[in-house]
């Protein structure tokens, strides 16, 4: 297999992945009313020749290593026909790797996406949330309410405001919808939310960080799959949802989590899936390999 060794500072040079997972429920789906290796130095030169030239200098003899390359070997025989892309990014190493850069609908996971819009909103007037924000924030991560994120949605001016947030948020393949559940995504696009998140070159303050992965660390106990299956300390959001055309859901999940002593950020998204439960396996399968991948990998230095 062809290498090449993948560092990166942030997921601006991230290669995108994408896993399809279709997922639904009352609560999580979407509001629907809507190199070959580095030349072996010389060796190749002429044995006892005193005019062969000297090995050339500087030229390293590690192989690189095509992650993407090995994310697409590791999930051929889990995505099995699914519709399904991953990206991911070990934040300590900027080494990430991604299968697939199709769009995908969100589901429930652009709830992320609202309260980061309605915490930027808040810094440009200069408050905090008021109450009835706060108790919509809290029901909407935490127990992914549905009704919660279509009354944020109207407060941060509806989907031209979640588009204008994402601009903001680096976010370049996402697009909004009044139908939030329906906006379209990147599982790219998605680590790069979670480095805004996450992080701290981010529009959103430390206040907002926090307070935002607080409630996404606090989502309820069966809410609490999908990302967290590669890793401990998962700090993670869901979607899922049948598609009323076909009957097949939508099954996604988004997450950092501390893998091997390293904090690696992953989304997985896919679609298809006949059943919620089906799509939940694939998806937790797929972040497994997609952090194992990442994580085999020793930064260069």
């Amino acid at each position: 297999m062809s290498r090449h060794r993948t560092r990166r500072p942030a997921l601006s040079g991230l290669v995108t992945a994408a896993v399809v997972l279709l997922a639904g429920s009352a609560a999580g789906g979407a509001y629907l009313v809507g190199r070959p290796p580095d030349d072996a130095a010389a060796s190749v030169a002429a044995v006892s020749s005193a005019s062969s030239p000297p090995a050339e200098a500087g030229r390293s003899e590690e192989p690189e290593v095509d992650l993407d390359a090995e994310l697409a070997d590791a999930l051929a025989p889990l995505a099995d026909g699914a519709d399904v892309s991953v990206a991911v990014l070990d934040t300590e190493s900027g080494t990430g790797a991604a299968y697939g850069d199709e769009a995908y609908d969100t589901a429930s996971i652009v709830k992320v996406d609202i309260l980061a819009a309605l915490l930027l909103l808040a810094q440009d007037e200069g408050r905090e949330l008021n109450g009835a924000e706060q108790a919509y924030a809290e029901a909407m991560i935490r127990r992914s309410d549905n009704t919660s994120a279509t009354e944020l949605l109207k407060v941060i001016g509806g989907e031209e405001g979640l588009d204008a947030a994402n601009e903001r948020l680096g976010l370049t393949t996402t697009r909004a919808a009044h139908a939030w559940g329906l906006t379209q995504t990147t599982a790219a696009d998605q680590v790069r939310l979670l480095e805004a998140v996450s992080g701290t070159d981010s529009e959103l303050s430390a206040a907002s960080r926090a307070y935002l992965t607080e409630l996404m660390g606090q989502v309820e106990a069966d809410q609490r799959w999908g990302v967290s299956a590669a890793g401990s300390d998962a700090v993670l959001k869901n979607g899922w949802m049948p598609r009323t055309t076909t009957g097949l859901w939508d099954v996604n999940s988004i997450g950092r989590v501390e893998s091997g002593g390293h904090t690696v950020l992953v989304a997985v998204l896919s679609r298809g899936h006949a059943t919620k439960e089906a799509g939940i396996a694939l998806v937790e399968s797929v972040a497994k390999a997609a952090v194992g991948v990442t994580g085999a990998v020793t930064p260069a230095g």
